[in-house]
């Protein structure tokens, strides 16, 4: 695939370098914040070949090109816009006017869901994912060789003695050890500080020699309030190092600044944030357990049900924090493997549409794009198939729902987060349970949209 050639195309439709205001990625999708979305081309960028969709989220234009193909066509973007002047760039591509098939108003349909999301608090839920965007192959990695010796120690209990063995669950146990680290790394360089004082100041959080320490009859705890207490002070050591650089006079500021903020920041964690950020951390794991313990399958079946339409309006940025707060906690997040069902409807229903549509451009749509959906990568049929047709939408949340009541029914965990589909299943603490789930999300989407039925679109001449 010539991504050079997708990349020059985007460039082109989007307005090129003048109407683009930030471009980034993340694993799926090319990200473009732009001055004018309606310089955008929208339809034209859905008909380049290596596209599978788009979305507009918020204030961004992302453009969904699946797994390792993102990658590269940003590279390539990037060199596009390394090379390019602004406003005296050419691009090699012609501006197109034609258009291949468009299943339902995507456009309108997107532009909608942007202006829902555009709220404060949906910003900030979504600044708080951010901080954790970048950890997700850390936890993908440790979590997946979590799952690989956990299936090998169950098959031959004697391999917990080898050396190489302990070497291995060492690796796959470590980003828990530097998760507080990292985290706050990360938030403070989201909330424009120092990312190495938001470090310093979560290393005071969970030093071991806090142990030692009493202050007015209690002993400190090291790791008290977990990442919620690092996500505070990080982002509250980010905050005040970016007023004291203000207040403070510059020739004193290279040595006034990250002082104060590591004595204001640290004694703040430990005296204030840390009670607090115990007692949000321990709410948010006993009102999950509680909640699947007894709400058993009906939970399960709500969340299962709901997550797709939560996905929609911008809320499910509020639980990658939870899900990180899970795994440190208890080792494994037994969200997940609910809200995974979700994805899996999506391959049930688009299963009943490939069955029922005579749309060869529909078809093809949904071949292009079920692999990577049963990898757990759904955009592609969301946007391109069940979102536009309305109410195929509808039978993947229902099959979504049945699969996560089988989750819930039996609590199945999972030891990583940013991964869904197929390639969770080694993850999690039952993997026969999560197959079975899964399997029964696929047939229940399949059956509900077999069911509900749509309106075939008709084919549209190239």
């Amino acid at each position: 695939m010539d991504y050079k050639d997708i990349a020059e195309k985007i460039y082109s439709l989007v307005g090129e370098k003048n109407n683009i205001a930030v471009f980034t990625h993340c694993m799926t999708r090319l990200r473009l914040k732009l001055n004018d979305y309606d310089k955008a081309d929208i339809d034209a960028i859905k008909k380049i070949k290596g596209v599978m969709g788009t979305n507009l989220n918020e204030d961004e234009l992302q453009i969904i090109l699946g797994p390792g193909r993102a990658d590269n066509v940003y590279g390539e973007f990037a060199t596009i816009m390394e090379n390019t002047d602004s406003g005296h760039g050419e691009s090699t591509v012609s501006k197109e006017t034609t258009h291949k098939p468009v299943i339902g108003d995507g456009k309108e349909l997107h532009a909608q869901i942007r202006a829902k999301n555009a709220t404060p608090l949906k910003l900030m839920t979504k600044r708080i994912a951010s901080i954790f965007i970048p950890m997700i192959p850390g936890f993908i990695a440790c979590g997946l060789l979590t799952g690989i010796l956990g299936i090998s120690f169950k098959i031959n209990p004697e391999l917990t003695s080898w050396p190489i063995i302990q070497l291995l669950t060492v690796m796959s146990n470590a980003i828990f050890f530097g998760l507080n680290i990292l985290v706050g790394h990360n938030a403070a360089k989201e909330f424009g500080g120092s990312p190495t004082m938001g470090a310093i100041l979560a290393i005071v959080l969970c030093h071991p020699n806090l142990a030692n320490i009493n202050l007015m009859g209690t002993n400190l705890v090291p790791g008290r309030g977990g990442i919620i207490a690092v996500l505070m002070v990080a982002i509250l050591g980010a905050l005040l190092e970016k007023y004291l650089k203000k207040v403070i006079p510059e020739m004193f500021s290279l040595f006034l600044t990250p002082l104060l903020v590591l004595l204001i920041g640290g004694l703040a964690a430990i005296f204030l944030l840390q009670p607090i950020g115990q007692v949000i951390a321990e709410f948010i794991g006993s009102a999950a357990t509680a909640a699947i313990q007894h709400g058993g399958m009906f939970t399960g079946f709500v969340l299962g049900g709901i997550w797709l339409p939560l996905v929609m309006l911008g809320v499910h940025q509020t639980m990658t924090p939870i899900h990180a707060q899970l795994l440190s906690e208890y080792g494994v997040t037994i969200l997940l493997p609910i809200l995974a069902m979700a994805g899996a409807g999506q391959i049930g229903a688009s299963l009943a549409v490939y069955v029922k549509t005579k749309n060869k451009f529909l078809k093809k749509t949904i071949l292009s794009a079920l692999p990577v959906g049963i990898m757990g990568v759904g955009e592609p049929l969301i946007y391109g198939v069940t979102l536009p047709l309305g109410k195929p939408f509808i039978g993947a949340c229902i099959g979504g729902a049945f699969g996560g009541a089988v989750q819930a029914a039996f609590m199945v965990g999972a030891s990583a987060m940013g991964i869904s589909g197929l390639p969770l299943a080694a993850t999690t603490n039952n993997i026969p349970v999560y197959l079975v789930g899964l399997v029964v999300a696929y047939i229940a989407g399949f059956i509900a949209t077999l069911v509900i039925g749509f309106d075939d679109p008709e084919e549209e001449a190239e």
